[in-house]
Formats: C-alpha cells, structure tokens, sequence
C-alpha cells in the first residue's frame, strides 16, 4: 500500500489528514521536488545555535526586530534578482545599482531640496533606466549578460562617487524617506498585516487546487495545502507577538512581504510570469510558440534593477545617510545566494518570488547571529560562501535527478 501512495498521485490527492500530508512529501521528495524544506530546517538549526550561542539574545524581541530591518533592504535586492534567475540569466549590477539610485535620491532630496516622495520616483525611474539599458544591451547584440552587467558593475559604482561628488556622505533628513524604515506598526496594524499574509497564503493553494480539479488535472492533498496554510499562520501570528514586545513591525518588512506577494501573483497568475518560466525553461520553444522573448528580457531586466533601487531607498532611510560605499561589499552576493538558497535554480525556468523572503531570512540570520557572538568578518564571508555552494550543488544534484528520472 505504501508503495502505491508514494507512486500515484491520484490516491495521494483522495487521502486526507496526516496520512495525505506525509504522503504528499514522500511523493515530491521522491519525484526530486525538495521545494522550501530545506530552506525551513536551515532556519530551524539557524535559530537554534545562535539561540544557544548567543545566550538568548538571538530570538530575543530587540533583536527580532533589528533582523528584520536588516532584511528588508537585501530581500527588495534578492526580489529582482529572482526574476533573472528565472530567466536562466544574471545581474552582476543590481548591488552597485541599488547604491547609485539611492544617491541619486539623497541628492535630489538633500541638494536639490525636492520632496521625498520625488525624490524617491527618480530614484526608482534611474532603476528602471539602468536595467532597461542593460538589459537591451544584451539582448540586442547578443551579449551574454554576465559581460553586460559585468560592465554595470564597474560603470555604475563609478556613478556613485560622481553622483555623490567631493562629500562622500549626504545624510539624510525628509521625513518620507526616514519614516520608510523607522515606522513601525503595533496592535491592530500590525494583527492586520499578519491576518492578511495569513489569507494570502492559505486562499492561493486552495483556489489552485480548485482549477486544476476542474480542469481534470492531478492535485496535491488538500491536507497538505491546509497544513500548509495553517502552520503558515500560526508563525506569523507568532513573529507579530515578538516582534510587538519590541517595537513592532517596520514599514520595510511590509513593504518587502506586499512586494513579495505581487510578483509572487504575477508569476503564478499573469500571463507575464507563465512567459518568464517559458522562457527561462527553453528560450527557443518560447519564441517558437510567440512569446516575445527580446521584451520580456528586457523587461525583467528594468524590473530587477528598479527593485535594487527601492533596496537602496530602504537602506539609505534605515542608515539615514547615503555614502560612497552604498550597494558595494557583500550587498550582491547576499542577494544572489539569498534567491539561490531559496530554490531558485541558476539554471532557469525553476523556483518561486518566496524564495527572496526565505533566502534573505537565512542570509541575514546567519550574518546577524554572527555579529551577536563578535565574529569576524572574514568568517561570515566564509560562511556565506560555504552556504551558498553546498545550495547549488544541491540545485545541480535535483536538476540531475530530474532529468535522469525523465528518461
């Protein structure tokens, strides 16, 4: 019997309860599909040794709270960096990007004493630019687009020291850009914010499985999905109550969930998205069946490099200040191993916008846990860099095993 469940998945969609959802698992982890598992057991073993470590602090209110405005700016980054990925493609510019936007805000605001919220469209109206160009570059005279990008990467970080000029540092002082990461929501707002994520998560999987039934193809248990759904929740009922013996949520974890769960609805849903998989999967099949590949490149491109800029922004109101070392160090890395360690496969057309949120969590869980115990910097490059290769050979091993099992 057992074997009969892990095989088909029309009797694995009839069962229900626990026996459903373990069926549900050994299936996919059978078929190679480890999804967010491994993501979710990092986080657990994460939280568990620094919590030891650190003597309490790290799961402590004050420090949930610094974790997540440590967040919010790299998670924005890793958003962009997603849809690239998904592509097949990469954006070696999006750290320095998001630097040179966010200079080009400061100085708008500071220098040129336009309003905040002006400010900050320009800003985001550079991101776009940056990457359209970038983007058609490549796309246009073939180019791959690590040279691309590779070239934005010097290019654009020059910019922040032309932009930035003799100072070196402009600090920042409108309300609109500073209220962006020092705004926090407690009580009903904050309760709010959990209840509507909660419903996010649990209606998408259900209206899901309601179409594919309807459409006479194979779903997952319903217990699965309800499992899901439900233990989604109670966390982020749980994170509110600790988050809220502190200061609260911030406004840039809000805003980095709210865009999360667009792009994530525009992947899943929009005919966009279907076209970004399409593409990412096999390009040719794509421009054989229509799609019109060179513009949604380009496209995705601007969209990933507009994201950097609404990082940058977040950044520069958490720091209150914008200097020539925006968008350099590890600020790229983060985000690539961000949406690596998320599943996002490198090798395009797999994966989904939560790993940018699941990712920057073990990323900046690490870095943050790290600082706690006064490490050095060099050990957190190195274990950065440990974490991000054992994820792709993890990548390239699934990938293996699909295409073996599909034979």
């Amino acid at each position: 019997m057992s074997s009969t469940l892990d095989q088909d998945p029309r009797v694995i969609a009839e069962l229900g309860g626990v026996r459903g959802v373990l069926a549900e698992y050994r299936q996919r982890l059978r078929s190679g599909d480890v999804g967010q598992l491994p993501v979710m057991v990092s986080l657990v073993v994460i939280a568990t040794i620094f919590q030891v470590t650190s003597d309490g602090r790290f799961l402590g209110p004050f420090n949930l709270v610094n974790l997540t405005l440590q967040m919010a700016a790299g998670g924005t980054i890793s958003i962009g960096l997603v849809l690239v990925l998904l592509l097949g493609e990469i954006d070696l510019s999006a750290g320095v990007a998001s630097g040179v936007c966010a200079a080009i805000m400061a100085v708008y605001s500071v220098n040129v004493g336009l309003p905040g919220p002006v400010a900050v469209a320009i800003a985001l109206a550079a991101g776009a630019g940056i990457g359209a160009l970038q983007g058609a570059w490549s796309t246009l005279f073939g180019i791959p687009s690590f040279i691309v990008t590779l070239a934005g990467f010097s290019a654009w970080g020059g910019g922040v020291l032309l932009v930035l000029g003799r100072t070196g540092t402009v600090n920042v002082r409108d309300a609109f850009i500073t209220e962006l990461a020092g705004t926090f929501l407690t009580g009903p707002a904050a309760y709010g914010c959990a209840a509507l994520f909660a419903v996010y998560v649990a209606i998408g999987p259900l209206v899901t499985h309601r179409r594919r039934r309807a459409a006479g193809l194979t779903v997952p248990s319903l217990a699965f999905a309800a499992v899901r759904a439900v233990a989604i929740s109670v966390c982020a009922v749980v994170a509110v109550v600790a988050l809220a013996a502190d200061r609260g949520i911030s406004l840039s974890l809000v805003f980095l969930l709210a865009a999360v769960i667009v792009m994530d609805f525009v992947l899943r849903r929009a005919r966009f998205g279907r076209m970004i998989y399409a593409i990412g999967g096999n390009a040719e099949a794509a421009r054989r069946a229509g799609i019109p590949v060179q513009r949604v490149r380009i496209a995705v491109f601007a969209l990933c490099s507009m994201f950097a800029a609404w990082g940058g922004v977040l950044g520069a109101s958490r720091l209150l200040a914008v200097n020539q070392s925006a968008g350099q160090g590890q600020v790229l890395l983060n985000a690539i191993a961000a949406a690596v360690i998320g599943g996002v496969s490198l090798f395009g057309g797999r994966g989904s916008m939560w790993a940018a949120l699941l990712g920057t969590m073990v990323i900046q869980s690490i870095s943050n846990g790290m600082d706690l115990l006064s490490l050095s910097s060099g050990i957190k490059f190195m274990v950065t860099g440990g974490v991000l290769l054992v994820t792709v050979t993890i990548d390239s091993v699934v990938r293996r095993s699909r295409a073996a099992a599909a034979r």
